[in-house]
C-alpha cells in the first residue's frame, strides 16, 4: 500500500461568485487572496530567496518533511513526447505504464537565449509554459535546466571555448548574458496560474533552477577545465543577485548539481556558498551500469545529503539513469537499491530519469520504459514500492500545513 493519498489532501471547492461587477469581482478576489496569505507558514528556512513566495516556501518545507520518508520519481520531457509519439494531449510514456504521472518534471531552455521558438531538443517553448503549468496543476514540481549556447564561439554547450570569464562583470559578454537572463525571466515569469492573473492575481509557479550543472566534468564550456573555481563562483553568484534583485523573480529554488566527485572538498570546490544555493543535486549516469556501481552511488548520495543537511539544505539526484535501459529489473535492482537500503542516502527528495527522445539519429537514447519495454513489469513494482512517490500519490507540495 502507498504511504500517500492526494485525495486526502484535496481542498474544497469555493462557492461561485455571480452577479459581481469587475469591481466587486476583484474585491472578492483580493479577499480571498488575504485569506490564502494566512495560511501556516513554514518555519526560518534560510532560502537563497528570503522574498520567496508562499508556494515556494511551502514546496521547499514539504519536500524537507518527506525526505527519508519517500522519494519523489521524475522525469525530463515527459509530457512534450515519448518514444513512439510527440505533443499528445495527456500523453505520457510513465503514464501509460504505470497509469501516473511522475512527481517531478524536467524541462530544458537551451538555445531559448537566442530566441529560437523550440529548445534544443524541438520542444516548442509556448508548448512547454503550457505542460509545466498542466504539471504543477496536477501537483507535481517542476525542475528547469539551461544548456546554454557557447558566447565567445557561438557554438552549443559542449563546446569547450574558454567563456566563462567574459560574462562576468566587466567581461565582453557581460551585457549579451545579462539580455540572455532577461528572456530567462521573461519565460519565467510568465509561469503563472489562476483565471485572474489580469488582476495581478496570478500564482506564480515555483521552479527548480539548475544552472551550469555537470561542472565537475569538462563536457560544457563552464565545467572543469574552462574555468577557474573563482570564475564559476562569481557567474552563479551574479546570476542569482540578477534574476533575484534585478528581475524580480520570486519563485526560483536553485540547485548545485555536480556530476562524478571522488572527495567532499571535490564536491564543493566550486560551491558559491550557503546564501547562494537551496538544493544539494548530484548527477550520475555512470553507477548503475552495473550491480557493482549500486554501492557506489550510494556512497555519494549519502555525502551530498550530509553536505546539504550540515547547512540545512536539502539534496536530490538530480539526473540518473540508463540509456534504454537494458536490464529488465533495473528499477528496483539498481535505482531503488542505491537509495532506499541506506538510511542517509534515502532522505533525497527526488530522482530524475533523462528524457525518452523521439529522434530517428537517436534510436535507443530512452531512460524511463513505454508500453511493452521489457523493464516494463519492474517499473510497475517500482511504482507499487511504498518508498516511491507520483503524482497521484502526492501531498499537497505547495500549502504548509
Amino acid at each position: 500500500m502507498k504511504i500517500f493519498d492526494r485525495s486526502k489532501y484535496r481542498l474544497a471547492g469555493l462557492p461561485r461568485l455571480a452577479g459581481l461587477s469587475r469591481l466587486g469581482l476583484a474585491a472578492c478576489l483580493l479577499l480571498l487572496a488575504g485569506c490564502a496569505g494566512s495560511r501556516a507558514t513554514p518555519p526560518d528556512l534560510a532560502l537563497v530567496d528570503p522574498g520567496a513566495t508562499a508556494e515556494t516556501k511551502a514546496l521547499y518545507a514539504n519536500l524537507k518533511r518527506l525526505a527519508s520518508g519517500a522519494v519523489l520519481f521524475g522525469h525530463q520531457d515527459d509530457l512534450a513526447y515519448g518514444v513512439t509519439w510527440k505533443r499528445e494531449k495527456g500523453r505520457s510514456d510513465v503514464k501509460d505504464v504505470v497509469g501516473a504521472y511522475p512527481a517531478v518534471f524536467g524541462w530544458e531552455l537551451g538555445d531559448l537565449e537566442l530566441g529560437h521558438e523550440a529548445n534544443l531538443d524541438g520542444v516548442n517553448f509556448k508548448d512547454m509554459k503550457g505542460w509545466i503549468k498542466e504539471g504543477y496543476k496536477a501537483g507535481s514540481v517542476v525542475t528547469i535546466a539551461w544548456h546554454l549556447n557557447n558566447p565567445v564561439s557561438g557554438g552549443n554547450a559542449w563546446d569547450t571555448t574558454r567563456a566563462v570569464h567574459t560574462l562576468l562583470l566587466g567581461g565582453a559578454n557581460h551585457a549579451t548574458y545579462k539580455r540572455w537572463l532577461d528572456t530567462f525571466a521573461d519565460f519565467v515569469g510568465d509561469l503563472e496560474v489562476g483565471a485572474f492573473r489580469w488582476l495581478g492575481l496570478g500564482t506564480p509557479i515555483p521552479v527548480i533552477f539548475r544552472p551550469f550543472h555537470e561542472h565537475t566534468g569538462g563536457w560544457f564550456w563552464w565545467g572543469k577545465g574552462h574555468a577557474s573555481p573563482d570564475e564559476y563562483k562569481q557567474l552563479w553568484r551574479f546570476t542569482v543577485d540578477y534574476l533575484r534583485d534585478e528581475k524580480g523573480l520570486h519563485n526560483l529554488l536553485y540547485a548545485y548539481s555536480p556530476d562524478h566527485f571522488t572527495s567532499e572538498a571535490e564536491y564543493l570546490e566550486r560551491y558559491p556558498g550557503d546564501a547562494y544555493v537551496d538544493i544539494f543535486g548530484y548527477d550520475d549516469y555512470g553507477s548503475l551500469r552495473t550491480d557493482e556501481g549500486v554501492a557506489r552511488l550510494t556512497e555519494n548520495l549519502r555525502t551530498v545529503v550530509e553536505l546539504a543537511e550540515a547547512r540545512g539544505k536539502i539534496a536530490a539526484l538530480t539526473e540518473t539513469g540508463l540509456e534504454g535501459v537494458p536490464d529488465e529489473d533495473w528499477w528496483t535492482n539498481r535505482l531503488l537499491a542505491a537509495i532506499e537500503g541506506d538510511p542517509v542516502a534515502r532522505r533525497i527528495v527526488y530522482a530524475l530519469v533523462w528524457r525518452n527522445a523521439n529522434e530517428a539519429d537517436k534510436p535507443g537514447h530512452h531512460y524511463a520504459p513505454y508500453t511493452g519495454h521489457p523493464s516494463a513489469p519492474n517499473f510497475v513494482r517500482f511504482y507499487e514500492h511504498p518508498f516511491v512517490l507520483f503524482a497521484d500519490e502526492l501531498p499537497d507540495l505547495y500549502r504548509y500545513r
